[in-house]
Parts: C-alpha cells; sequence; structure tokens
C-alpha cells in the first residue's frame, strides 16, 4: 500500500505534537518497519524546514533529512504537478500540488491531519487514526 505522507503528519513525530504525536507516529512505524510505502513530496521537506526554522540550524536540517530518506520515499513534484494543481483551484494551492503529486504516483491514500481541504481530492485521503483504526488495524 502506497501513503502520501503530508507534512503535518511529519511534524507531529519530529516535534512530538500532542495529542497527535501517538497515531502520527504509528503512521511514521509503519513505513519505517516497511509495512506500507511511505511518500513524502520534497515540498513538504521543504515545508517542515519552514515550519520548523527556529529549531533548526544546519546541521539538524541535515539530520532530518537523512532520517526520513532512510523512512521515505522521497518523490519530486513536477511542472505538470504545478498546473494541474493550479487547475483545480484550491484555496490551499500546496495541498493541491499533494493531491496532484499522490495521484501520479499511484498513492492509495493521503495521510493528513488538515482533511478539509482535501474534500476534492482525486485521492482518498484519511487521518492517522482513522488509518490506524479502520483500515490496517495493525
Amino acid at each position: 500500500m502506497r501513503l502520501l505522507i503530508d507534512a503535518n503528519i511529519l511534524v507531529d513525530v519530529l516535534q512530538k505534537r500532542l495529542p497527535h504525536y501517538d497515531y502520527s507516529a504509528q503512521i511514521w512505524n509503519l513505513c519505517a518497519n516497511h509495512e506500507v510505502e511511505g511518500i513524502v513530496s520534497s515540498l513538504t521537506f521543504a515545508n517542515i524546514v519552514y515550519v520548523m526554522r527556529k529549531h533548526l540550524n544546519a546541521e539538524t536540517i541535515c539530520q532530518v533529512a537523512e532520517m526520513l530518506t532512510q523512512v521515505f520515499t522521497v518523490a519530486d513534484f513536477t511542472s505538470d504537478d504545478m498546473q494541474a494543481a493550479a487547475q483545480l483551484r484550491w484555496r490551499d494551492y500546496e495541498d493541491a500540488i499533494q493531491a496532484v503529486t499522490a495521484k501520479r504516483l499511484g498513492a492509495d491514500y493521503i495521510i493528513t491531519r488538515n482533511v478539509k481541504d482535501f474534500t476534492d481530492s482525486p485521492v482518498p485521503f484519511v487521518t492517522p487514526e482513522i488509518f490506524k483504526l479502520h483500515i490496517i488495524r495493525k
């Protein structure tokens, strides 16, 4: 099963954000244990660095990048993805890029806590909790 993992899930784990940490960490662990294939857009890494910029220096950024590439498949987004995302005319362009990238990569689900912005996604989207409790049940 292929999952596109949204930035908020990774930041939950990296910053141990409560109350979201537990289910997000379970998704991370499924990917780390190769029970599912976790895909992270290269855009997501840039977003993580931006969100966590007050806590990161150059060395920590390198460590986070290495950790992410050991656990997740990092996928580039393309100019075609950018154009397709613009054509969706979503309020949140970054989420539209995630959705069209997930579709192009053949993801089965987008894992996000930001479900309100994915209502028109061409790929099904679920929270980590819903995925763990109702889809994978491990």
